[in-house]
């Protein structure tokens, strides 16, 4: 684990270009998991209880860092007809290895981002949708990456606006290179998410919404033909962060802490969030 960093350059820089010294890299570069589970709040808004997917494939570390710090969580008193209840949710939390400044052997571990709740929600995706094409400078630098989409559904399903909000990318270069880089996978996934259409549940209060929106993860993977992909749960992903992009039509709080909290390629509807984390997620 101690020499995470120089592994993890080492994955970045192949097949990439570089255009900064080692220390600059070193700044730039972050490794994370998504760690998925379950928790319960209790009626005063403290933990009941939590438990995590596969703790076994998950890193000691990680394991510890979550434990010292969800039992300590307090949320918003989740009420129903007028009296706080217990409630239990799903959970996603994005958990990130960072260097130790002036230290190029060890790292600190934080939980940066956070979602709870039910993943899709209201929405669902509509079968045969298309899915983006990968970039072809992208596909030439042997370049991944993930980009976060915010969209805004109608009633009829239909995609009326959409931002990518975030592009995380696995490779290292210039700045103005990785922007290039962004800008191709963000025009990639939105062009594909303009043409999806969904089905939109019109129970209680989506009777009456007219708007539904929704968090889409798009990640891009170049895999050898033939093969399948290894599971990724557990393994630490490394990329340079993409800068946040703020939504001037979505100006919600308190929803999802951390556009990247989420586990690839799913639908989470960000009009029905879960319970509302009042305390920071935590860190080492």
């Amino acid at each position: 684990m101690k020499r995470l960093w120089s592994a993890a350059c080492g994955c970045l820089l192949a097949g990439a270009v570089m255009a900064a010294g080692p220390g600059a890299v070193r700044r730039q570069v972050e490794a994370s998991m998504v760690v998925t589970g379950t928790l319960v709040v209790a009626p005063d808004g403290s933990v009941g209880s939590y438990r995590l997917d596969r703790p076994e494939r998950l890193p000691a570390p990680v394991v510890d860092l979550i434990g010292r710090n969800v039992p300590r969580w307090k949320f918003e008193p989740v009420v129903r007809d007028g009296k706080p209840v217990a409630a239990k949710a799903r959970m996603s939390l994005r958990v990130v290895a960072r260097p130790i400044e002036g230290d190029d052997q060890n790292y600190a571990l934080s939980i940066r981002g956070t979602h709870f709740g039910d993943a899709a929600g209201s929405l669902g995706f509509k079968e045969h949708r298309q899915g983006p094409h990968y970039p072809e400078m992208a596909a030439r630098g042997h370049v991944e990456g993930t980009v976060y989409l915010l969209l805004k559904v109608d009633r009829q399903g239909k995609v009326v606006d959409a931002v990518a909000q975030q592009v995380n990318l696995a490779a290292i270069g210039s700045e103005h290179l990785l922007q290039a880089w962004r800008e191709a996978f963000a025009k990639s996934a939105l062009q594909a998410a303009r043409t999806w259409t969904f089905n939109v549940s019109a129970d209680g209060e989506d009777a009456e919404a007219e708007f539904h929106y929704a968090r889409v993860p798009v990640h891009y993977q170049l895999g050898e033909r033939g093969q399948l992909a290894p599971d990724p749960y557990g393994r630490w992903e490394v990329y340079v962060p993409g800068p946040y992009q703020a939504v001037p039509w979505f100006d919600k709080e308190g929803m999802i802490s951390g556009v990247d909290a989420l586990p690839d390629d799913g639908l989470y509807d960000v009009g029905h969030p879960g319970p509302v984390l009042l305390t920071p997620p935590g860190g080492a």
